[in-house]
């Protein structure tokens, strides 16, 4: 079998509202829990309450979710300052390095 090499560059990753992207899916899973909460007999009956759980998972990974990519925000936030003020042909470093 022959080793796979890619036959052009990949695209640069796309950067858009993450924080606002993250938060509105963190919100939606939450309202997704709460109109579930009411049926929870249903869902019981039938052995579907990872329904219900599901969904507050989704809320609770969402708020993790929504800490790192604040930070990850303001990380590359400091380094693009740090590299505007710094002069001209100093090497670049990586944020977190």
């Amino acid at each position: 079998m022959a080793k796979w090499t890619p036959k052009h560059e990949a695209p640069e990753p796309l950067e858009g509202p993450v924080v606002a992207t993250i938060i509105g899916g963190t919100i939606l899973w939450f309202v997704l829990f709460l109109v579930q909460v009411p049926f929870y007999g249903w869902f019981d009956d039938r052995d579907l309450t990872w329904w219900v759980w599901t969904c507050l998972a989704g809320a609770g990974l969402g708020l993790i979710g929504i800490w790192y990519v604040r930070k990850r925000d303001a990380a590359l936030k400091r380094h693009a300052a740090a590299q505007a003020a710094k002069p001209a042909g100093t090497p670049e470093t990586h944020p977190g390095a």
